[in-house]
């Protein structure tokens, strides 16, 4: 009868990963590749060093050389070799406050979820503080309130306000300033288009302009202290559309094109309207884009909208 020969199962990598994790765990000081090998006699060499240089590019092995040859030990974070020492309420505390992530995370809700006394989280929060491993932040959204997240996380947005706010003040005039700026291009865009002379589907096309020739227009200008992105360029051009100065449409785009996301690429182009609109769409309801979600006793509602106040006020 014929040998059967059995073709040995393929190990899966994330497995080799995970035993290579576990014998750095056992050998603190290092393990050398024969330690692997011997560990997993089995595995081809190509295998072993794709899972080692796998950890290693994600960070969580080190590469030392000894008397030996090479040697794999397990990387200890920075924040981890500096909470040595403290004890489980001050590790629970941070974990809470690294869960957060840039969002950050305020103290009333570290007490909720630690059931910690407020006091302790206090003392907690200037120890870890003075550690430098939390700060503290404050938020657009209270500013009476401040949010704890890690020392070396940069804020979210939605934390700072981004380009819009200055210490926690809206900058009503810079946004003024860059509303006007990127209509000026849209209609100078506009205005080389008709004076071309081509026929009228040319110059429609030529009017338009991406959000990147807009954001590249407004940086070469140099108004703004704070680096502009391309969302922030496009918040402006939305608030232009809101207005009815500009339009946008939305085209296909090659993979890699400058200013194009996901194969697509907004344009806007500076219309003017043909003729005045009447009275009642000069309301802010006329011009309003969450129209449809206004209702009393919603978020959106008449009784709490701040545009039909100023409206009346002028």
């Amino acid at each position: 009868m014929a040998e059967v020969k059995v073709k040995p199962e393929v190990p899966d990598p994330m497995d080799i990963e995970n035993r290579i994790i576990e014998l750095c765990h056992q050998f603190p000081h290092g393990i050398t590749d024969q330690v692997i090998q011997n560990d997993m006699p089995h595995m081809e060499a190509q295998q072993r060093a794709m899972a080692i240089n796998r950890l290693l590019s994600m960070g969580q092995l080190d590469l030392l050389r000894s008397n030996a040859g090479l040697l794999y030990r397990i990387k200890e974070s920075q924040n981890a070799s500096k909470m040595k020492g403290s004890d489980n309420q001050e590790k629970l505390v941070y974990q809470i406050i690294e869960d957060a992530g840039n969002k950050g995370i305020w103290s009333r809700d570290i007490r909720y979820k630690s059931n910690l006394p407020l006091t302790e989280i206090n003392k907690i929060l200037k120890n870890l503080e003075s550690k430098k491993l939390i700060k503290a932040v404050k938020s657009v959204a209270a500013s009476k309130k401040k949010v704890y997240m890690l020392y070396n996380l940069q804020p979210d947005r939605s934390v700072t306000g981004g380009a819009w706010y200055s210490d926690q003040d809206f900058e009503s005039e810079f946004v003024e300033v860059l509303n006007q700026q990127c209509f000026k291009f849209l209609q100078s865009k506009a205005e080389a288009a008709r004076d071309s002379k081509q026929n009228p589907m040319i110059q429609r096309n030529s009017s338009f302009a991406s959000s990147h020739e807009v954001w590249k227009y407004i940086c070469e200008l140099g108004i703004s202290k704070v680096e502009l992105s391309m969302e922030d360029i496009e918040t402006i051009l939305n608030t232009l559309i809101y207005d009815g100065k500009v339009e946008m449409t939305i085209i296909a785009a090659k993979e890699g094109t400058v200013g194009s996301v996901d194969g697509q690429m907004k344009l806007y182009r500076a219309v003017s309207p043909l003729i005045q609109p009447t009275g009642l769409v000069r309301t802010p309801c006329g011009l309003c884009p969450v129209f449809d979600d206004c209702h009393e006793g919603g978020e959106i509602s008449p009784s709490n909208c701040i545009y039909m106040t100023e409206w009346l006020e002028f």
